[in-house]
């Protein structure tokens, strides 16, 4: 079975702003409460303070960080400042910064977030065995519901290509042991006439 059964379409937009969050979406994820608003505020100088406070909705609103926080888009960063009281312009040189790894580990201690490490991939594994001894699902579908299934668990979801061998490599274990079971199974004797 191939690894890569996402179109690259797909893949280009896991994990990305493919387009403008619109006022519903930026309420959402974006919108400071008291709370969000003194975390980000408790962080050093105005381009710390955008920055956390962004990469906060970010893995809101895609369950994921991104690489290079300032991704984003231009209403979002707007919308996020003007709250925070300062300028879309201090965000300027914050993916640069060492201080947003530490700032994604504050975010996901305070809001409950998980890493995806060796626990959350040997349980995602398990469950996608499962799925594909069972059934018979597209790997596409398995790829989605495996997405679902991390986000429901609040764990921060990884890059689309370590799903992308998760899913592939289950289904072909999967398939794998299918046809060993099958092989193995006794051949019905003819009876003698």
């Amino acid at each position: 079975m191939p690894t890569n059964f996402l179109s690259e379409e797909q893949r280009k937009r896991f994990g990305r702003f493919t387009e403008e969050p619109d006022e519903g979406q930026l309420a959402g994820s974006f919108l400071m409460d008291q709370t969000a608003r003194r975390r980000a505020m408790a962080a050093k100088g105005a381009r710390n303070r955008l920055g956390w406070a962004l990469q906060l909705g970010t893995v809101r609103y895609l369950r994921t960080f991104l690489d290079n926080p300032e991704e984003v888009p231009a209403i979002v960063v707007d919308y996020v400042a003007e709250q925070l009281g300062l300028q879309a312009g201090d965000l300027a040189g914050y993916g640069a910064m060492e201080h947003r790894w530490d700032h994604q580990e504050q975010i996901r201690t305070a809001y409950g977030y998980t890493k995806f490490e060796f626990d959350q991939w040997s349980t995602l594994a398990r469950w996608l065995y499962q799925q594909a001894w069972i059934g018979s699902e597209r790997p596409t579908l398995l790829f989605d519901l495996a997405t679902k299934r991390l986000v429901d668990k609040k764990v921060v979801l990884p890059g689309v290509t370590v799903l992308e061998r998760l899913v592939s490599g289950t289904r072909e274990r999967a398939e794998k042991r299918l046809w060993a079971t099958l092989a193995d199974a006794p051949r019905l004797s003819r009876p003698r006439s």
